[in-house]
């Protein structure tokens, strides 16, 4: 499945304060079909089509993130790459504390 991997995230909203990053055409299905029936319609359908027709072979991966972004974007949901925090790095060893 590496070769399904996505060659940059997609960064799409799903709840209040929660991003999800597609990084894999797998990822990019579960999200689509975790999505609320009563907001399906023919843009859901068209990008989930899409998608398959990727993982099958019949279309290329770059088509189907696209489709994917696209998706994100007429609905509302589609958002930058997050920033990095300075909480999310790594301190190097000792962080430049001295002992007393």
């Amino acid at each position: 499945m590496s070769s399904k991997i996505f060659d940059r995230p997609v960064y799409l909203k799903e709840r209040q304060g929660l991003v999800r990053e597609i990084n894999s055409l797998a990822d990019a299905i579960d999200f689509l079909e975790d999505w609320p029936e009563r907001d399906k319609d023919l843009t859901h359908e068209a990008t989930l089509k899409t998608c398959y027709m990727a993982h099958d072979g019949h279309k290329p991966l770059q088509v189907a993130r696209d489709a994917i972004r696209a998706f994100g974007n007429k609905k509302g949901i589609l958002m930058k790459q997050p920033a990095i925090q300075p909480w999310m790095m790594k301190t190097p060893t000792g962080g430049g504390r001295v002992s007393a």
